[in-house]
């Protein structure tokens, strides 16, 4: 799975982008914010990726941070929600405006992203607000230091116990919980407690 992607921007759309990569073209499907935040066509990129693998096709989903990329897999795991709308969904509000949307259950807020009908706003709302606990929001200038500390490791122990067969909603839920337990756990401590949940 291609996980983050580092290149040259070589075209640039409102809905997506080409991303060379030591000569390899990549089609990166972006949400607004990452669009408009991306430099301009010929200069350096890094985005965070998540790939999306279809019976027909492989597709890529890009975003600049980290809060983007969580609040992306937590929306296209609801039930309705699928990849398309999810960017939809991240185009139409800021990453941090949702999560008070949600946090707050400002179903008004988001039927007004447009393809958010009042069904789906009532489903991210009651789905998401249990998720949010482990998401790092940026409150300041010195916040996102912390939260990029925090990311890593939860990324680290993602990817860890998907290594080792779980798969990623059940891995989330134990990351998740063994985080939520220990104020500020080395790596291994945290996989030991994120075992234990797997367990139980």
């Amino acid at each position: 799975m291609i996980a983050l992607l580092r290149g040259r921007v070589l075209d640039k759309q409102p809905n997506r982008v080409v991303v060379d990569v030591q000569g390899v073209g990549y089609e990166v499907y972006v949400p607004l914010s990452t669009y408009y935040d991306l430099g301009d066509e010929g200069t350096e990129a890094v985005l965070r990726v998540y790939t999306h693998v279809r019976e027909e096709a492989l597709q890529l989903y890009g975003f600049l941070t980290a809060l983007e990329q969580q609040l992306f897999e937590r929306l296209i795991a609801i039930s309705g929600i699928g990849p398309k709308l999810a960017i939809a969904v991240l185009s139409g509000i800021d990453a941090r405006d949702l999560v008070d949307a949600v946090r707050r259950g400002d179903v008004a807020r988001l039927t007004r992203i447009p393809g958010v009908g009042r069904k789906t706003a009532d489903r991210i709302v009651l789905e998401l607000r249990d998720r949010l606990a482990q998401l790092a929001v940026p409150a300041g200038p010195e916040a996102p230091a912390v939260a990029s500390a925090g990311d890593r490791l939860r990324d680290d122990l993602l990817s860890a116990l998907q290594n080792l067969g779980y798969h990623r909603p059940l891995a989330e839920k134990a990351v998740d919980a063994a985080l939520t337990s220990a104020p500020d756990p080395s790596f291994e401590q945290a996989l030991k407690a994120a075992l234990r949940e797997l367990m139980r």
